[in-house]
């Protein structure tokens, strides 16, 4: 295995100087594997790529994306966007989790374009996170846009980090909720969201 290049090029540069691609590098000589062999030669660059888009989120701005598409109204009951889809990386392991995000909130005067919760949840899954950090940023996040008289946020997720590593747990998931304004007071307004959520999949709680 050929290992003396890449770890000369550390040696001599040091760590704040070194390209992410030498890093890369050498992390692969670290973990026993020869950089050089035909399936690995490209990996670095590969890698970089890959990790500079799943956490392209942390130099992006949450509110502008709804700042850029909020509408006034009279509409006062409930909206719901559910089952978005989402990817990130848990900041533990810098392994995948994923699965969905349910977002509601009662508007108070001004409602957000549907397509920019998604948006939203990409934003803030597009990071080194945690899950129930996910979960209150996009809350939160909504709430101070537009005020509304409440927000609800779920995410039912499966994390790699338990499936593959550690007590490897291959059917469990992790739910988190956050919710503000009557999602909090109101049980009804809480029970009707989780209801709704609930549609479609067999009468599974959260």
């Amino acid at each position: 295995m050929s290992t003396g290049v890449n770890l000369k090029k550390v040696s001599e540069t040091s760590l704040a100087a070194a390209n992410t691609q030498d890093l890369l590098r050498e992390l692969l000589v670290r973990l026993g594997e020869d950089p050089d062999r035909d399936g690995l030669m490209k990996t670095p660059e590969r890698m970089q790529k890959a990790l500079e888009y799943l956490t392209k989120g942390s130099k992006e701005d949450p509110n502008s994306v709804l700042t850029d598409a909020l509408f006034d109204v009279s509409y006062d009951e409930m909206v719901i966007v559910k089952d978005i889809e989402m990817f990130s990386l848990c900041e533990h392991h810098i392994l995948p989790f994923f699965g969905k995000v349910h977002v509601a909130y009662i508007p108070n005067g001004k409602v957000v374009g549907l397509s920019k919760i998604p948006r939203l949840v990409d934003i803030f899954a597009r990071r080194l996170q945690i899950q129930e950090r996910l979960t209150v940023q996009i809350a939160e996040t909504i709430q101070d846009a537009i005020q509304p008289l409440g927000v609800g946020v779920v995410i039912e997720a499966r994390h790699l980090c338990v499936m593959m590593r550690g007590v490897e747990k291959q059917h469990s998931s992790a739910v988190t909720s956050h919710m503000l304004g009557t999602f909090r007071s109101s049980d009804k307004t809480r029970e009707e969201f989780l209801s709704l959520i609930r549609n479609g999949k067999n009468g599974n709680s959260f």
